[in-house]
């Protein structure tokens, strides 16, 4: 049984977005005729992709060695920051600057070949940028871009890699603990308790606890803001199958329209063929009664005349007769 194959998966992601669900119905329509319900579960999961994120992906599948360029490009910048390697640094990242906006320029092209394409005017150019730029600190993204698989426009707005590093966090208590050691008398003094000590103790361990529960705080709200994104990318995938239908059925409604509004014309000028037609027997109608009338008005006086001649040719062979 064939299953999803990467030139289908490319077919569907080099379609403008407006055609991207018709598309994909479609294709899973004929896997599930070809009696392939594997393929067209895969190809129903596909997901329609922004404007942005189309731009990208057309750059990727028309355009694969000018991102790998990129991505190889984006590897030795990320090296660079790891090691901080100043100089190769900002090489890497003027190079990044001018490969990024050749891209730009070639997702222009790009759009202005495909027929479907939003005008120049309104093509999101700087989501493309920012995605392009995010691949360079985002391994993820950039695997997407390469793979021309991306569904919506990244942005970075930070330093370095990501994701980051685990870094360790410096709170103040080993800088305090280092200051102590050396400072610190092999035992207390007599007749003074000790307190300072415990009192740092106390608010390291309040500090702490208060950076505790600010982690868990941010780490619920980013689940509640997760699902509510989940739920947002939901609407909006339903909303836009919504519109392409209703788009579709507006072109079929005009193609109906166009088609009854040409078959009316050509009634029309049908309609005007045929009244000229009977015009024309009308007349021919009249002219062949007036000719008629004096056929028979012709006729009758030939006729007459016939029969006047006929009486005298009769009248002269009774007085001959007599006359004998």
């Amino acid at each position: 049984m064939p299953g999803l194959s990467a030139e289908l998966v490319q077919q569907l992601y080099r379609t403008p977005p407006d055609r991207f669900v018709a598309a994909r119905d479609a294709a899973v329509a004929e896997a599930r005729q070809a009696g392939d319900p594997t393929t067209a579960r895969q190809l129903a999961r596909l997901r329609r992709p922004t404007v942005a994120a189309w731009l990208v992906n057309l750059l990727a599948i028309r355009r694969p060695e000018l991102v790998a360029d990129l991505v190889q490009l984006a590897d030795a910048l990320r090296v660079a920051q790891r090691e901080l390697r100043g100089p190769r640094l900002r090489e890497l990242s003027a190079q990044r600057r001018a490969v990024v906006g050749a891209l730009v320029a070639e997702v222009r092209k790009l759009a202005a070949a495909e027929p479907d394409a939003p005008p120049a005017s309104r093509l999101p150019l700087a989501e493309v940028e920012a995605t392009l730029n995010a691949a360079f600190s985002d391994v993820e993204v950039a695997e997407q871009v390469r793979a021309g698989r991306l569904l919506r426009a990244a942005s970075y707005a930070g330093f370095g890699e990501v994701p980051r590093p685990q870094l360790r966090l410096v709170t103040g208590d080993d800088e305090e603990r280092e200051e102590e050691r050396p400072a610190r008398r092999p035992g207390p003094q007599r007749g003074r308790p000790e307190a300072a000590p415990r009192t740092d103790r106390a608010a390291e361990q309040a500090e702490r606890a208060a950076q505790r529960a600010a982690r868990a705080e941010r780490a619920r709200q980013r689940r509640a803001l997760d699902r509510e994104l989940a739920k947002a990318q939901a609407d909006q995938e339903r909303a836009e199958t919504e519109l392409t239908e209703a788009t579709g059925q507006e072109h079929d409604g005009a193609a109906v329209l166009d088609r009854l509004e040409a078959e009316l014309a050509e009634l029309e000028r049908r309609r005007a063929v045929a009244e000229q037609d009977l015009s024309r027997a009308k007349l021919a109608r009249r002219a062949a009664e007036r000719a008629v009338t004096v056929a028979r008005r012709r006729a009758g006086e030939v006729e007459a005349a016939v029969e006047a001649l006929a009486a005298e040719e009769g009248d002269a062979d009774a007085g001959g007769g007599a006359a004998d």
